[in-house]
């Protein structure tokens, strides 16, 4: 079922535009080949690609999203395990690597969704 909201078709891999085709070959961020993009929508032709060096700038949404987790990850440990405050320095670095493929086709998509305008919804 194709969804008209570009934050739901962000979070679940789908084309920004139509809410249908795959933005990436897998639907797993933790597979060998999690970074291969489709080309294009296999339902609207949308291109994933528009210029050479587009997705330069999802490198500053994916440090976003690492600072941001890194803040909420911090307050909790904060407000919930203060006596445990120092393995937050231990387990910081594990934690974001393991998150590193999913933060990366985040950021892809979340930046291609930025230009791109959904599709009209006639009824």
């Amino acid at each position: 079922m194709a969804s008209n909201n570009k934050l739901v078709n962000v979070l679940i891999n789908k084309c920004p535009r139509c809410g249908v085709g795959d933005f990436f070959v897998t639907k797993s961020a933790y597979t060998r080949r999690f970074d291969e993009m489709n080309k294009q929508c296999a339902h609207c032709d949308e291109n994933f690609v528009p210029e050479p060096g587009f997705y330069q700038g999802a490198l500053y949404m994916s440090y976003a999203f690492y600072v941001a987790f890194m803040v909420i990850y911090f307050l909790i440990f904060v407000n919930y395990f203060e006596p445990y405050l120092n393995y937050f320095l231990v387990s910081i670095i594990p934690v974001l690597v393991l998150l590193t493929p999913w933060f990366y086709r985040l950021a892809r998509r979340s930046w291609l969704a930025i230009f791109i305008k959904p599709k009209e919804v006639r009824g």
